[in-house]
């Protein structure tokens, strides 16, 4: 082929066109090629899964029909597939607590993943094939490197994964030091050495893997992003931090460097961390049931928000959004348990700051040092992650430092012998001490015109049961026609 795509049997521009107006439905007879039916097939068959689930993101929806009987009908009798309604959080990660609510015996997630690991359940990935014109690709990957000595380094959103062998075959003949990166185990030529000892390392993020000479570092590599702007891209500049960063937008053939101040946008999350430090309540949001470990990053939170003196509540609100966290105006500051992409959440249409579990770190963690790094993937700050800093059993009673966001002294911890009240210190007594966690919250809810349902018990009188309207909202029985 010239560089396109073998399994479309629509022009290239035609199926763009989709793509970028919000695409249509496959093409029948590319069905089993762009999901993977055969594969799917027999990993269930192989595995004796009789339970399936099938989950789909909000643009592949279109498709889910067409997949399951395609299945169904490759299936022997007795084994079941079903697709997945609305997921609870993002796409991107496995919603294994729908699919276990219908005892699924394992879960096929379609489309674009953050690649995070699952853990409950047998998983199979099946990423899709977006169109993506090869030629085209290096072509403009050639103009925005003219030094054919450039260290680069290839990163992609998962939907281009099926075109890397070919990608990295055409640049390794002219680019010698181009290493293509890899996904969940997804090998590529990249990947291979002839296995003398200290001759390659491996770095490992954001899902990716990546195979470096032992005599490189990762700083001296400029960045190269297959794919359009997304979630997935702004999490890469943030882990990577390349002092270059390019990308290849498959959809409009547009080949850039990326014009991010990293600096700025870091900066922007530091005063995240600032207002976290001025917190006296925390909101810990669950943004995932589906990733690894979330568990484990929900009671560390716990565990640092109490030694930092911060009173902590949890929630599960499903997919967070501004009028659901209004509801809770009592709550100084959220931190949010989610997947790496996910996690960056923009929250300046909110009312309170939403931030990600290391800047809660960053905020209440007295033996945590910034160092420049922005580590997104929450699992690498639990015991055993590369980014892991124990919690001091008690905070330094003379810890304290000023606010830059109210100019005021603070202090974090149990140990403080002065509180805040206005623009003077005064005593901590005991009593004080549960008013001053308690007051924020408890009198807040006090004035609410709105407080909830209240049981009542023995006050209210018992009523007959009356028959109510009959038929749909847009016309009851008992209305004129």
């Amino acid at each position: 082929m010239d560089g396109t795509s073998a399994f479309y049997s629509k022009s290239e521009e035609a199926i763009e066109r989709e793509v970028i107006a919000g695409g249509h439905q496959t093409d029948q007879s590319q069905i089993d090629v762009v999901y993977e039916i055969n594969c799917c097939v027999e990993w269930i068959k192989n595995a004796g899964f009789l339970r399936v689930a099938l989950q789909f993101p909000d643009d592949l929806m279109k498709d889910a029909v067409s997949v399951t009987t395609r299945l169904e009908t490759l299936l022997p009798t007795g084994y079941t597939v079903f697709i997945l309604g609305d997921t609870s959080y993002g796409s991107c990660c496995v919603d294994e607590v729908a699919a276990q609510h219908y005892n699924a015996s394992a879960l096929i997630h379609y489309g674009r993943s953050c690649l995070s690991q699952p853990v409950k359940m047998p998983v199979l990935f099946v990423y899709g094939r977006l169109p993506l014109h090869i030629d085209d690709c290096i072509c403009k990957f050639s103009c925005l490197y003219p030094d054919v000595t450039s260290s680069v380094i290839i990163v992609y959103d998962t939907v281009y994964l099926y075109t890397c062998d070919e990608i990295l075959n055409k640049l390794q003949s002219k680019y010698e030091n181009c290493v293509m990166s890899t996904i969940r185990g997804e090998g590529t030529s990249a990947d291979t050495t002839d296995g003398e000892p200290g001759k390659f390392k491996t770095i490992t993020k954001c899902g990716r893997t990546i195979s470096l000479p032992g005599d490189k570092a990762l700083s001296e590599y400029s960045m190269f992003y297959i794919g359009g702007e997304s979630l997935t891209l702004n999490n890469l500049i943030y882990n990577f931090q390349s002092s270059q960063f390019f990308s290849y937008n498959p959809c409009t053939k547009e080949g850039r460097r990326e014009n991010v101040n990293v600096n700025k946008l870091l900066m922007k999350r530091y005063f995240m961390v600032e207002k976290a430090k001025d917190a006296k309540i925390v909101g810990i949001l669950i943004g995932t049931l589906g990733v690894a470990n979330y568990s484990d990053m929900l009671n560390r939170l716990k565990v640092l928000t109490k030694k930092a003196g911060k009173k902590s509540y949890v929630f599960i609100v499903g997919k967070i959004n501004v009028p659901k966290l209004a509801n809770f105006m009592e709550i100084d500051v959220f931190v949010l348990i989610a997947c790496a992409e996910n996690t960056l959440l923009d929250s300046s249409e909110f009312y309170k700051p939403v931030i990600t579990p290391y800047e809660m770190e960053l905020a209440c963690n007295t033996e945590r040092e910034w160092t420049g790094e922005y580590p997104t993937d929450f699992g690498q700050l639990l015991e055993g992650g590369s980014h892991h800093q124990s919690i001091p059993d008690t905070f330094h009673q003379d810890e304290t430092d000023i606010s830059l966001v109210t100019g005021k002294i603070r202090t974090l911890g149990h140990g403080d012998d002065n509180i805040e009240t206005g623009q003077s210190l005064v005593l901590r007594s005991e009593a004080m001490t549960v008013a001053t966690q308690t007051e924020s919250a408890g009198e807040f809810l006090k004035m609410r015109s709105w407080q909830g349902l209240e049981q009542q018990l023995g006050e209210t009188p018992v009523t007959m049961a009356v028959e109510g309207q009959k038929g749909i909202a847009m016309g009851y029985s008992d209305e004129p026609t």
